[in-house]
């Protein structure tokens, strides 16, 4: 993980430890009955998800292209779209690892329920994972360099973190704030894994699936007309 993500990537971990400290992990009925830890789990992944998607990828891609490094790979015998999918393989590798760890150390620090619908959390990570990271890797298409990607991640990270139900839960807040909450990519990401989490129906949630997915596929194609080399 790069310089620009890994210090937001531990966001959640530090957030599973503040909160576990304080509230710890008992029933809450303003979270429909779940222990707080456990209510905020995949949205702490999420966390992760979008650390990685809208930092450490797009910015070290623009960051290869300000070098040149990616016209050069451009000219060796590997397939572009083989130097481009390592590098998308290598940060979800990074960011599924500190998944794991964070899912591990609320189990033996505050006994955070693990699912047992582990196979519908997989898929809804996976979906949520491509997506984000795809609209990243449009980021990284049309951002012409590092200073700006940094100030344009920013801005979606924290639109995100506070908007999302990452934090709090989004029926605190106003009608017209859940409204725009509702456009946002990681609240679909983190309504899916909450209820997947629970043990959820996938036809409950057609609409976070078609959002996601919808993301993904509109992401790629531009990104596929729009990428520079350098």
């Amino acid at each position: 993980m790069s310089r620009w993500g890994w210090p937001r990537s531990v966001i959640p971990l530090v957030l599973l430890f503040i909160f576990g400290s304080i509230y710890g992990n008992k029933p809450n009925a303003f979270l429909g009955g779940h222990g707080s830890l456990d209510f905020y789990m995949p949205a702490y992944i999420g966390m992760l998800i979008i650390a990685t998607g809208f930092y450490s990828l797009p910015i070290a891609i623009i960051n290869y292209r300000e070098r040149g490094i990616l016209f050069r790979l451009q000219a060796t015998p590997l397939r572009p779209l083989t130097i481009l999918s390592a590098q998308v393989g290598a940060n979800f590798l990074m960011t599924t690892i500190s998944a794991i760890i964070l899912v591990v150390a609320g189990k033996l620090f505050y006994d955070v329920h693990v699912t047992s619908s582990i196979l519908n959390v997989l898929v809804a990570y996976v979906i949520s994972v491509l997506s984000l990271f795809a609209l990243g890797f449009l980021m990284a298409s049309v951002v012409p360099n590092v200073r700006v990607a940094s100030i344009i991640s920013t801005l979606l990270f924290l639109s995100m973190f506070y908007l999302s139900g990452a934090t709090v839960p989004l029926k605190i807040y106003p009608q017209a704030v859940q409204h725009i909450a509702g456009f946002l990519p990681l609240t679909h990401a983190i309504t899916l894994m909450q209820d997947m989490w629970f043990g959820g129906s996938w036809l409950d949630h057609w609409v976070n699936v078609l959002a996601l997915l919808g993301l993904l596929a509109v992401s790629l194609l531009i990104s596929a007309k729009v990428f520079r080399w350098r």
